[in-house]
């Protein structure tokens, strides 16, 4: 480790010194930071706090963030922020789960401009997405309970995807490649290599704006039977007759198939094979009724198909297909007064699946919400709430939460946030019968989450800086447990999940006026302390809760000098039941006009480890790409 370090550490500093040494006085671009979180707003669903106000812990990959990093696709990015642990099953997005905090899979919402896209049969799904990184404006990462803001199943968090908002007429054309130098096992005499391309458009004229993006990416599989590829659309449209209003529609579709083996039941699952198909749907729009109404209605749907195939040249046998399908309506609304701001409104959710081992099952989710923000009080900031629930299987629910922030001066802010939340379990918790791998628990419970959190926040021009310490218990704590190896893995509710945390994260952009050579970085580092309390499964063996993190830091750094920059992005991970790995990405990427041109090596220091199941991720990668684009 300390000699990995070394090398990546004599790197940085030759890359420094050979950038501030060069001198020319040819004009050419600069990577230019043109995001100021401080600035940014957190849209809520109702409420609109700017980034500079928020009183929870929230971390937001930005759209330059997306051009440093080594990375192509949603995973890859969401790998380098602290706190969240990308577990993934194979390179280019084939299967991924998503945590945060040390949570589970299925205990983070995934969200896309504010609409829910998470998948009702199970978290595996829910980041299978066609959402290209070139349509992304930011993630939001907002840790902690958030059922208070977003409803059900946003228990340790939710990720939402903020699309750009078009504002040119552009063209663009994108191709990558990359390998590992070593033979695939799938093909015994050829390299394993994977590729990648897409193609983008978008347009405004007068109050219309549309963009278009469609991709393929496919590989031959670093292992037997891991060969994977995918194909994707992406469409949004947008109309603003006025100041005033404006509509807005999306819809994605993706075609996602991979070889499975290892992923869910090793050893025996060596033949698995899955086909995933997801299309989504949304229409959405905004309208300032009065100086103080603004209501926003929004419809979206969510359809996914999912064939799991165990033995992948016998279908007459252990071959499981999944229908289901998530329609949700809901109305948000905010109401402004000189002493403070009201958001409220409500949402229903219809779900149901068809399926060859779950059954056909649905339910009904609707929700009611409130909340108030408001500054009367110098220096502090009160934003108080509470959202009200029925579920057709788990009946009613209530989620109440306060955040507070006291500002010590125009740098520093004291935060405290206290709320509880709720997840339902999937159908495939619930209802799976997929012996001899896995069983559902048709008399689970639903999990109960209660967090309290305090922080320090410190902001100015150059600097973002947040260190804190959670607390959380989950009661009724869903995991999959057996008690030898020869039975089915079963989900079952254990009380209680008990989680402490710290965390500490900064961001640094060092840009002096003028300057041609920019630094830019971001650090972080938490520490989780988990454990079972009154656990009555004890003995048995444990799928889930034994696979957190409990450190995990992170270091992604940039110099920029003229055309050209160079990124380092690092992650350290120590999981309960693994042995401890640090992963070191470097980019190095130059602007020629119109052509992006970058070199990614990933996993500079081929290190072996396991982020899921029985897959081993691959080694060193390397990876070539460029990006045309041109203004029509």
């Amino acid at each position: 480790m300390s000699k990995n370090l070394t090398l990546l550490a004599l790197s940085l500093i030759g890359y420094s010194y050979a950038f501030s040494q060069e001198v020319t006085n040819n004009k050419t671009l600069t990577l230019k930071d043109t995001t100021n979180l401080n600035e940014v707003i957190i849209n809520q669903n109702r409420l609109q706090i700017p980034f500079s106000k928020q009183t929870r812990n929230i971390q937001i990959i930005t759209q330059e963030d997306i051009k440093r990093l080594p990375a192509k696709s949603v995973n890859e990015l969401l790998a380098y922020i602290n706190g969240v642990d990308i577990r993934q099953r194979g390179p280019f997005g084939s299967q991924a789960d998503v945590t945060i905090d040390g949570g589970s899979f299925e205990q983070t919402l995934i969200l896309l401009n504010g609409a829910k896209i998470s998948d009702p049969q199970t978290a595996h799904h829910s980041l299978n997405l066609p959402i290209p990184t070139d349509a992304i404006e930011r993630i939001e990462i907002i840790k902690g309970p958030a059922s208070r803001i977003y409803g059900i199943n946003s228990l340790t968090g939710a990720i939402n995807i903020v699309t750009k908002t078009v504002s040119e007429n552009l063209i663009s054309a994108q191709a990558y490649t990359g390998t590992s130098f070593k033979n695939s096992e799938d093909t015994q005499n050829g390299k394993y290599y994977g590729k990648g391309f897409q193609l983008g458009f978008t347009h405004k004229i007068a109050q219309f704006s549309q963009q278009l993006y469609l991709g393929h990416e496919d590989s031959n599989g670093q292992r037997y039977n891991t060969a994977s590829k995918n194909n994707k659309i992406y469409y949004q449209g947008a109309y603003a007759p006025d100041s005033l209003n404006n509509i807005s529609t999306s819809f994605g579709y993706i075609d996602n198939q991979f070889g499975a083996n290892g992923y869910y039941a090793a050893p025996g699952d060596k033949e698995s094979y899955e086909l995933v198909k997801t299309a989504f749907a949304t229409i959405q729009s905004k309208h300032k009724l009065s100086n103080a109404l603004t209501i926003s209605p929004r419809i979206s749907n969510r359809y996914n198909e999912d064939d799991y195939r165990y033995f992948r040249h016998d279908l007459s046998k252990a071959r499981s297909q999944h229908y289901n399908n998530a329609f949700m309506a809901e109305l948000n609304a905010t109401y402004e007064q000189n002493y403070g701001s009201f958001g409220l409104g409500v949402e229903s959710r219809f779900e149901n699946i068809n399926s060859s081992n779950i059954g056909k099952h649905s339910r009904e989710n609707y929700g009611a919400y409130v909340e108030f923000k408001t500054e009367m009080i110098k220096n502090l900031f009160i934003n108080v709430g509470t959202y009200l629930n029925y579920n057709s299987d788990y009946n009613w629910q209530v989620f109440p939460g306060i955040d507070l922030g006291y500002d010590i001066n125009n740098h520093w802010k004291l935060i405290f946030n206290a709320g509880s939340s709720q997840r339902i379990p999937s159908f495939t918790d619930l209802y799976l019968n997929q012996r001899p791998a896995n069983i559902g628990n048709s008399s689970l419970q639903a999990e109960r989450a209660k967090q309290v959190e305090g922080a320090i926040k410190y902001t100015s021009g150059n600097v973002i800086a947040q260190a804190g310490y959670f607390y959380r218990t989950i009661n009724d704590f869903i995991d999959w447990t057996r008690n030898l190896n020869t039975e089915p893995w079963q989900p079952q509710n254990m009380d209680n999940n008990e989680v402490q945390g710290f965390n500490v994260n900064f961001r640094i952009n060092i840009n002096p006026q003028n300057s041609i050579t920019k630094y830019y970085a971001v650090i972080g580092y938490s520490y989780l302390n988990p454990r079972i309390k009154n656990n009555t499964t004890e003995n048995n063996l444990s799928k889930y809760t034994i696979e957190s993190l409990r450190n995990q830091a992170n270091l992604n750094f940039t110099i920029s000098h003229r055309d050209w920059s160079f990124t380092t992005a690092n992650r350290f991970n120590e999981r309960l039941s693994y042995k401890s790995y640090f992963i070191s990405d470097v980019r190095l990427a130059r602007q020629i006009d119109k052509l992006n041109l970058y070199v990614d090596a990933q996993n500079l220091f081929n290190v072996k480890y396991i982020e899921a199941g029985a897959v081993p991720m691959p080694g060193t990668w390397y990876s070539l790409g460029a990006k045309y684009t041109i203004a029509y």
